[in-house]
């Protein structure tokens, strides 16, 4: 079998009295399918994800993806399955999400598409604006979260917001309110902290949303080193063990156990 597949994205519609074809298709609007594809692919992992290459035909306008055929296989299941249940609430986010931005632009330009892989081109997924592929609300609510990383990175002129880098979850952004980091006394950066935050997260699936992220309180895990206190902590130890023969009390505690 092939390494590679396919996913062809055809756009059918007019611009005024011309149809839609590769001459009037504007940089925009390919724009929309390049921003989204990598999140209907690899909605998770994209590091490591294998290359995506692209192609606009025409007839009347199509978006040729070559990438992976084991990603095309998992696309091809996932669009087969939105058919069936004609819902997206079971998508990871990131996918459920390009989706819907592809349906609210089938809206905006009263644009059909039709979705089709190499490996079922019978299978025709369509979008247009009859359709209605957006998640339902009620299965999002707000939340109180914790994160625990590193912070690289804070502040922003229009969007004030912190970065923090996290093993399980990656680096995150996390918006903030301006006079909370103002009125911090100490370089936030590079140390290592936990973070209170309230976010969108998925009732059933445990999901968040990480474009919803807002801080509520910084956490420090890396607090000052007090000598002082922590000498003051061996003379109550040394006063607790006066009298007392080590061997002994680890015998007594060992009872009849011979280590």
């Amino acid at each position: 079998m092939d390494k590679f597949g396919n996913i062809e994205i055809s756009v059918l519609g007019n611009k005024g009295n011309l149809k839609l074809s590769p001459d009037n298709y504007d940089v925009k609007e390919i724009m929309v399918m390049l921003q989204n594809i990598e999140d209907l692919l690899y909605p998770i992992n994209k590091k490591d994800r294998p290359i995506i290459t692209y192609n606009i035909e025409d007839g009347s306008v199509k978006h040729i993806f070559k990438t992976s055929i084991q990603a095309i296989i998992s696309f091809t299941a996932i669009l087969s399955q939105i058919q069936k249940s004609n819902s997206i609430d079971f998508l990871e986010l990131k996918t459920a999400q390009a989706i819907e931005n592809i349906q609210s632009f089938s809206y905006q330009k009263n644009y059909e598409f039709v979705i089709k892989t190499s490996v079922d081109y019978n299978l025709a997924f369509e979008i247009n604006p009859q359709s209605k592929y957006f998640r339902t609300e009620n299965i999002w609510v707000d939340a109180e979260l914790y994160f625990y990383g590193t912070l690289t990175n804070a502040g922003g002129k229009n969007r004030v917001n912190i970065h923090l880098d996290t093993e399980e979850f990656g680096s995150l952004t996390i918006d903030t309110d301006k006079d909370y980091l103002k009125n911090q006394e100490e370089n936030l950066l590079y140390k290592k902290f936990g973070i209170r935050a309230i976010g969108k997260q998925n009732v059933e699936t445990g999901e968040i949303d990480k474009n919803s992220l807002k801080l509520l309180h910084l956490i420090d895990f890396e607090p000052k080193y007090d000598d002082q206190y922590l000498n003051s902590l061996i003379h109550k130890a040394k006063n607790n063990w006066k009298g007392i023969n080590p061997d002994n009390w680890l015998n007594n505690l060992r009872g009849e156990y011979d280590a």
